[in-house]
């Protein structure tokens, strides 16, 4: 059974550009493929810049190569661990799209939830050490610490919604933050708020305990 949903916040050009180009890391690449299950408006999008770069390619001139190219490309594949991308695909009813099942499991259940504390719990996903990818799960009405941002980071929300000092994010909306976010992400009072969040630095907490508690938690 599909199911169709309003999406406010979207991936931005820039990450979907560096998808279609295969260079972000493997724990990004899965939240950008989990969204994209989930929202028509941004496979659309994507296949957009999918196809102004194979405009692009065709437009460029056309250069010599060596007798020795192919067989040096397949030589640099074989020692590059590939970084892995994912198609679009229908949603379904259920918390976890298709994408994340590879990682997560078919459902809540499967999860092997960790507590880090206030009934926050995380479950830390296995990709190449470029980045971490996590689930995290968040009770009604529970704030996590005011914290900003050493580097990247992309939470989607897949259950419940959450809100914070710049908007509100339902289910199939992604925030992307940088150094220049400063926020207290706060699940909403209906119920328990679950997201996927990839990051590829650690997070800046105001407070000391969280800053102690960080090396434990990986975050």
């Amino acid at each position: 059974m599909t199911k169709n949903m309003t999406i406010k916040h979207h991936l931005n050009e820039k990450l979907l550009m560096s998808y279609a180009a295969g260079i972000l890391p493997e724990a990004f690449n899965l939240v950008v493929a989990t969204q994209m299950s989930m929202s028509d408006e941004a496979r659309a999008r994507l296949a957009s810049f999918e196809a102004i770069g194979g405009g692009i390619l065709e437009d460029t001139n056309k250069e010599q190569m060596s007798p020795t190219a192919f067989q040096d490309v397949l030589l640099k594949i074989n020692k590059t661990k590939p970084v892995k991308k994912y198609s679009a695909s229908t949603m379904v009813e259920g918390v976890f799209p298709e994408p994340l099942k590879k990682y997560a499991g078919d459902e809540l259940e499967t999860v092997k939830w960790k507590s880090i504390g206030r009934g926050v719990k995380q479950a830390i996903l296995k990709t190449d050490n470029k980045a971490s990818a996590r689930l995290l799960y968040i009770p009604a009405g529970t704030a996590m610490p005011n914290h900003s941002h050493n580097g990247l980071e992309m939470t989607l929300v897949l259950k419940g919604s959450f809100h914070d000092e710049k908007d509100q994010f339902k289910r199939g909306d992604i925030e992307i933050a940088d150094q220049n976010l400063h926020h207290k992400p706060t699940a909403s009072d209906d119920g328990p708020c679950i997201c996927l969040v990839a990051s590829d630095a650690s997070l800046k907490f105001k407070s000391i305990i969280p800053r102690l508690l960080q090396p434990f938690f990986k975050i």
